[in-house]
């Protein structure tokens, strides 16, 4: 059987660089590793790490078709980050004029969690630890 280690990272492709770039790193909060413009694509490459890890590639590109999100297509469904405080989070992103889903309670571990979506209608989803 094959070994992996770890996910390595989540490549995402934005419709609006600036925005997501906000979004990510200002809302989030998500640090960045670098950024590079690749002059002969147009198109934008931020590396952006969580607590020091490299966890998600923030990438432009002129004029990229939309993904279907919901309701619930095949594929990537959403990306979720663990937090400490349900409440404080979900009222963050509130603060934030963000739109966000009820806190609701997984009937299986007992933890909360809450989902809103990025710029681009990526569902996100906060979980308790």
């Amino acid at each position: 059987m094959l070994k992996l280690n770890k996910i390595h990272h989540i490549a995402i492709i934005c419709s609006d660089y600036e925005k997501s770039k906000h979004f990510y790193t200002k809302i989030l909060g998500l640090e960045i590793l670098q950024e590079v413009y690749r002059k002969e694509r147009k198109s934008y490459k931020l590396d952006l790490a969580l607590n020091g890890n490299y966890v998600v590639e923030l990438f432009s590109f002129p004029n990229p078709p939309q993904r279907v999100s919901r309701p619930e297509a095949a594929g990537l469904r959403h990306l979720a980050f663990e937090v400490a405080d349900i409440e404080k989070a979900l009222s963050f992103i509130l603060n934030n004029n963000i739109e966000a889903e009820n806190i609701r309670t997984d009937e299986y571990t007992g933890k909360r969690f809450f989902f809103f979506s990025d710029p681009d209608d990526l569902p996100i989803e906060f979980y308790e630890s």
